[in-house]
């Protein structure tokens, strides 16, 4: 081989063999992590080394910096252990992560093989506007995790958390709690056992049994999220809103307590404590700072002051609140279309019904019909008026017909302009029939054998009932009438003109309010132009 030849192969050997040990150098041992890296020191004051009793611990003390990976660590004194890669740091610890986390603590063991930092002792870590404080805290820098186990606090410009247990990930900025947890905001306080909370977003997620409480409501949760800069809740799993005496039940309920409002979804229940009633369905709007609700999907007001409680239905329900010029109020309730209600004594139907505690009237319109044990009223109009819950009089206005059933084939009845049904202790004891009367009327024996059937024709009527029975009709003023034996009764006298017997329609329960039953075909009243009358006073005519 030529000298040139010889040379040329050597070149290209030394240049073969430069590359294989480039890469060779970057390459770790047979078996060793790549990710594994080296503790390095940085800086220290001074240094020593024991190679007899501690050969692989070097002792580093004074103003110590040192590196890992992209976590640098300052302290007072520290010392290294080569053979495990880890650290003990004492004084004055410092740890810092790019440019937004930091953590401090008066001691710190860092294992550089799992790279797990243990901080003891006035533990603070701040990342950007986030601070916690404790003296037990552990990071995971590989999963970018850090939490502490004996207490500690988590403060941002919003909150300030604490707990037993605590972890938090700058990465995502959530944090999660156990035990004993406490958030503080300046509009309320939440305690709970377990909560997630993001620190970016400022969200707490509800995870167990938890009490959010205001200076004027109080929230009881066991799943739900809530923003605690917007200040909205959205809970679930029949979480409770209490306010002044007012709770709201139901599967969802969504709460801005900025606007005071909420609402809530299927199997809701509000109860008002104060005022003894309650107000069921499948949604439910409640404003808290007008004090007024919105209910519809199978609506249900339930009255339970007096122990009997008195049930009312309609497709839809509200409630509002209004305030006199002195510091007295007053509620109104509405209800909107097939509205039926129930109590044991006394049963309702009609298309729409208003009730206002200020004169305790409540009116009910378009097609009303009022039942008492055995007797039926009904007109265009009946007010009814409440004393302490229980009916005292009903004013039934234009086309007014009292039915009382006797048997399946007779049937007392009046009809008249206008009716003033009179109630004492539940039961109707006195009618008055004002102008068009009409009277049919069954005499009878004391035993209740019927005698005899009354027509008559009037005025002014003064009826009188005995354990809800018609027992005495006086007719007062111009009057005629005829008695006719029970054998003798002409056909066309055994009901009158506007004759209906609505039993078909009637609430059996509780149960039935939400099975409409219309009237049939051809019995609805026709409404007539109705003239003031010297017992009708304007404001009825205006109402």
């Amino acid at each position: 081989m030529g000298v040139n030849k010889i040379k040329r192969f050597l070149t290209i050997v030394c240049c073969l063999g430069g590359i294989l040990f480039m890469w060779a150098q970057g390459q770790s041992p047979a078996g060793e992590d790549p990710k594994k890296t080296k503790i390095i020191l940085l800086h220290a004051n001074e240094g020593q080394a024991d190679k007899i009793t501690m050969p692989d611990v070097q002792i580093l003390v004074g103003d110590v910096r040192l590196r890992h990976d992209s976590m640098y660590m300052f302290c007072d004194s520290a010392l290294i252990f080569e053979k495990t890669n880890s650290l003990e740091a004492f004084g004055n610890v410092r740890m810092e992560q790019g440019d937004t986390l930091f953590m401090f603590g008066d001691y710190l063991y860092y294992d550089g093989l799992t790279q797990l930092a243990e901080l003891r002792e006035n533990v603070k870590m701040i990342n950007n506007d986030v601070t916690l404080l404790t003296d037990s805290f552990n990071y995971d820098r590989l999963y970018d995790l850090g939490y502490y186990f004996e207490g500690g606090i988590l403060m941002d410009p919003e909150n300030v958390l604490t707990s037993d247990w605590g972890e938090y990930s700058p990465a995502t900025k959530i944090s999660v709690f156990n035990h004993d947890v406490k958030l503080v905001n300046p509009q309320f306080v939440l305690t709970s056992d377990t909560l997630k909370y993001n620190t970016e977003s400022k969200i707490a997620t509800i995870l167990g049994p938890s009490d959010i409480v205001s200076d004027d409501n109080h929230i009881y949760s066991e799943r739900g999220i809530y923003n605690t800069v917007l200040n909205q809740a959205e809970l679930l799993d029949r979480s409770v809103i209490t306010n002044q005496g007012k709770k709201l039940t139901g599967d969802s309920l969504f709460y801005d307590r900025l606007s005071g409002y909420g609402e809530a979804f299927d199997d809701v229940v509000m109860t008002d404590s104060i005022n003894m009633n309650m107000l069921t369905s499948d949604y439910i709007y409640y404003n808290e700072l007008i004090d007024s609700a919105f209910a519809t999907k199978r609506a249900l007001a339930i009255e339970y002051s007096q122990g009997d409680s008195l049930y009312l239905h309609a497709d839809t329900l509200m409630l509002t609140t209004r305030y006199m010029q002195t510091d007295s109020v007053y509620r109104i309730m509405k209800g909107y279309h097939k509205v039926r209600m129930f109590r044991s004594d006394v049963q309702g139907v009609c298309d729409s019904i208003v009730y206002i505690t200020k004169d305790s009237c409540l009116t009910m319109y378009s097609d009303p019909i009022l039942w008492n044990y055995d007797q039926q009223l009904l007109g265009e109009e009946i007010k009814v008026y409440m004393n302490d819950s229980t009916i005292d009089w009903a004013h039934i206005i234009n086309q007014a017909l009292a039915v009382e059933m006797k048997d399946s084939t007779n049937y007392n009845q009046i009809s008249g302009r206008e009716m003033k049904a009179y109630f004492e202790n539940q039961e109707m004891k006195k009618v008055e029939v004002i102008a068009n009367l009409l009277l049919i009327f069954y005499v009878e024996e004391q035993d209740s054998t019927m005698i005899g059937l009354n027509y008559g024709e009037g005025s002014l009527l003064h009826l009188f009932l005995n354990e809800g029975k018609m027992e005495k009709a006086v007719m007062i003023g111009q009057s005629n009438g005829t008695l006719y034996p029970m054998d003798q009764i002409p056909p066309d006298k055994l009901r009158l003109p506007t004759f209906a017997w609505f039993d078909y329609i009637r609430p059996l329960n509780k149960d039935d309010l939400f099975e409409w039953r219309p009237k049939r075909a051809g019995s609805e009243l026709q409404k007539t132009t109705r003239k003031p009358t010297s017992t009708t006073s304007k404001r009825d005519l205006i109402r």
